[in-house]
């Protein structure tokens, strides 16, 4: 099968753009053709004084993107078209180029910036959804993207305009999430619900099951405030005796964390970033995870290693975590921003040693029939397969069925 694969590279590349990378090597890796199209926002450094403002409302469409993936649409004859981040160089304008040539798309979502400027619904450090309750220019009062009002009603106007347009109804025949927590949230948003299928991330290589631990807890992550480390440090002052803590990531919040831990009686070590030979064998020693976010996580890679390595995981109930960490069964849930119930959490799993081990077993279960890189190629297969059945006679309609009947044998019962 012949690919088109479309993203934008960050100045700091991230966890999206890792995700584009490792699914284009596992594509590659089984055989498919992939011809990739990506922008990189550091062609913005060579960019002229008027390039450079009119960026702030070309993010809505790029005449240059558009064309050369129109050229490039016209030249290979790619069977499916697969996007992921377009902001700001690639924009939406790629989905004409595509739709025109009737190739079909599909579009990963790995955040919420179809909704929320920012992309993350976190303000000031807390869930923050005014965008979607009232409209996107509360993101413009409040200048979200970038801390800039001026740069957040660029965003704000590439994704209203394209919303009058109908870009997201009609020019994307599927739509890819990682947790059906974050399909919900675009459902409400005004998604199409039978054009997003649940499509769980994976994690590759498979690192093993772990053999024993030393009673440490470890956090991984970066080192902000909506990911609740406040109520961490909080919860380790709660405890007569404390296992040790590990804090691996960087961030505003690491000099903090840093004064904190030398406070701490040597229970808590800030380590920065490691490799991730590091992580992974501090990983398999360390007896649970604990994850304290107080924001919609998307799907975080954490958990798949954790669960992968049979390490049980301590983590908020909230947004897709409470979904991807099954309380009693992978893991044990606390309430959000609750330091006393994040503490009896931590009671628990350092109490109840042969109960934590059965959590991090079942873990390591769910990592098995969920989350292994051949599961995950199997879905993505279904779900070209099932947009290109569908374009082949240009019916719309018949591509639609067939992400429907995909998202079908995927949904998973609630917990």
């Amino acid at each position: 099968m012949k690919i088109l694969y479309i993203y934008n590279l960050y100045q700091q590349p991230g966890g999206e753009n890792q995700w584009a990378e490792r699914e284009l090597e596992l594509l590659r890796a089984r055989g498919h053709e992939v011809v990739v199209y990506k922008r990189d926002n550091n062609e913005i450094s060579q960019f002229s004084l008027s390039q450079r403002g009119s960026l702030l409302w070309s993010t809505a469409w790029s005449e240059h993107s558009y064309l050369e993936v129109r050229e490039l649409v016209r030249s290979e004859r790619p069977c499916v078209a697969h996007v992921h981040n377009t902001l700001p160089l690639v924009t939406p304008s790629v989905y004409y180029a595509c739709s025109e040539e009737s190739v079909p798309v599909v579009q990963t979502l790995h955040n919420y910036r179809l909704l929320c400027p920012a992309a993350t619904f976190v303000r000031d450090g807390h869930v923050c959804e005014e965008c979607v309750e009232h409209s996107l220019g509360r993101s413009v009062r409040h200048g979200c993207y970038r801390n800039s009002r001026v740069q957040s009603a660029a965003v704000a106007w590439m994704l209203y305009s394209h919303r009058q347009r109908g870009t997201w109804q009609e020019c994307i025949d599927a739509y890819l999430v990682p947790t059906e927590f974050m399909r919900q949230k675009f459902i409400e948003g005004g998604l199409r619900a039978e054009r997003i299928v649940v499509t769980p991330n994976f994690h590759d290589p498979d690192p093993g099951l772990r053999e024993a631990s030393d009673g440490s807890a470890l956090y991984m992550g970066r080192l902000v405030t909506e990911k609740g480390l406040h109520v961490l440090v909080a919860a380790w002052k709660r405890l007569e005796n404390p296992p040790r803590l590990g804090i691996i990531g960087d961030g505003p919040l690491r000099e903090e964390l840093e004064r904190a831990a030398r406070l701490s009686r040597g229970r808590i070590e800030v380590l920065g970033q490691r490799s991730r030979t590091e992580v992974i064998a501090r990983l398999k020693k360390a007896a649970f995870l604990v994850l304290p976010s107080e924001w919609y996580e998307g799907s975080p890679q954490v958990v798949l290693e954790a669960y992968a390595c049979g390490v049980p995981i301590l983590a908020s109930r909230i947004g897709a975590l409470a979904e991807m960490v099954r309380d009693g069964v992978t893991g044990l849930l606390f309430e959000p921003g609750q330091s006393a119930d994040l503490a009896a959490g931590v009671r628990w799993m350092t109490a109840h040693e042969d109960g934590a081990r059965r959590l991090g077993k079942n873990g390591r279960k769910a990592y098995e029939t969920q989350y292994t890189a051949e599961r995950y190629y199997e879905r993505l297969m279904s779900i070209y397969q099932a947009v290109i059945a569908g374009k082949t006679g240009h019916h719309a309609r018949a591509a639609h069925e067939g992400v429907k009947q995909v998202q079908a044998r995927e949904e998973q019962p609630a917990r």
